[in-house]
C-alpha cells in the first residue's frame, strides 16, 4: 500500500546540477498517488550554494557537520526522513526518477524490504556509458566485494536504492562506513538482519562531474574487509 515516501539526495557542491534534479523530482511526485511526499537534500559541507538552492526550491534541507562523506549523508537523511518508504538517489539523477516505479513494483510483488537499482543485470538499459577504466574498476570492485562479504549482488554501487522505512532505520542506525563503501555495508546489514533485498535492472546514464576520486575509490577496496570484520565481531547486532 502506498502511503508516504521520502527521497533523500546526498549533495556535495551540487549547485549546478541540483536545480534540474529538484524540478524533475517535484514533477514526478506531483503525478503520483502517494499520500505524503518529501524531498530531503543532505548538504555534505558544500563550499558552493548547494544549501541555498535547496532552500529556494522549498525542499527539506539537512546539513552535515562539515564534509563527512556520502555514507554519512545517506545515513543522516535516512534516519531523519519521515516517509514509510525511503529512496536515496544521486544528485545527478543518473538513474531517472521514473525508475522508482520498477523498484516499488518489485518490492510489492515479492514482499521485500529493499530494492536496489542495478546497471549490471541488463546493460542494454545503459544510455551513456562510463569511461572504460571506471566501468572495469567497478566490476573488479564488485567481484572483490562478493568474495569477501558473500553478498550476491552484481552492482552494489548504483546510487538508487529503495527501503521500507522501518527496515531502513534498523539498517542505517547500525551503519559505520561514511564514504564510498557504505552501500556494501548497508546491504550486508540488511542481509544480516534477515531483510529481503531485490536487485532490479534500471536505466542509467553516466553524468560528467563524479565526486569519486581515484584515491577514494582505491581506499574503498578496504571497506568490504571492514564490513566483513564488523559482521564477524558482532558490531551489527
Amino acid at each position: 500500500m502506498r502511503r508516504s515516501i521520502s527521497i533523500i539526495i546526498p549533495a556535495y557542491n551540487e549547485e549546478k546540477r541540483l536545480p534540474a534534479t529538484l524540478t524533475a523530482l517535484k514533477a514526478y511526485l506531483a503525478a503520483t498517488s502517494w499520500e505524503f511526499t518529501e524531498i530531503v537534500v543532505v548538504d555534505d559541507g558544500s563550499r558552493d550554494a548547494t544549501a541555498d538552492v535547496a532552500r529556494a526550491a522549498g525542499v527539506r534541507l539537512l546539513q552535515n557537520p562539515g564534509n563527512r562523506g556520502k555514507g554519512y549523508s545517506v545515513r543522516h537523511g535516512m534516519l531523519k526522513a519521515q516517509g514509510d518508504w525511503l529512496l536515496f538517489s544521486d544528485a545527478d539523477l543518473s538513474t531517472p526518477i521514473e525508475e522508482l516505479d520498477k523498484l516499488w513494483a518489485a518490492m510489492e510483488r515479492e514482499r521485500a524490504q529493499a530494492a536496489i537499482g542495478s546497471r549490471d543485470l541488463d546493460r542494454s538499459l545503459i544510455g551513456v556509458r562510463q569511461p572504460l577504466f571506471r566501468e572495469f574498476g567497478g566490476r573488479f570492485f564488485n567481484l572483490v566485494m562478493r568474495l569477501i562479504t558473500g553478498l550476491p549482488f552484481h552492482d552494489t554501487q548504483c546510487g538508487f536504492k529503495l527501503f521500507e522505512g522501518a527496515a531502513a532505520r534498523e539498517i542505517f542506525r547500525r551503519q559505520r562506513v561514511e564514504r564510498f563503501g557504505f552501500d556494501v555495508e548497508a546491504l550486508y546489514i540488511s542481509q544480516h538482519l534477515g531483510y529481503r533485498t531485490l536487485e532490479v535492472p534500471v536505466r542509467w546514464n553516466d553524468v560528467a562531474g563524479t565526486k569519486v576520486k581515484m584515491l577514494g575509490a582505491l581506499a574503498a577496496f578496504l571497506d568490504p574487509v571492514k564490513v566483513r570484520w564488523n559482521g564477524l565481531t558482532g558490531k551489527y547486532k
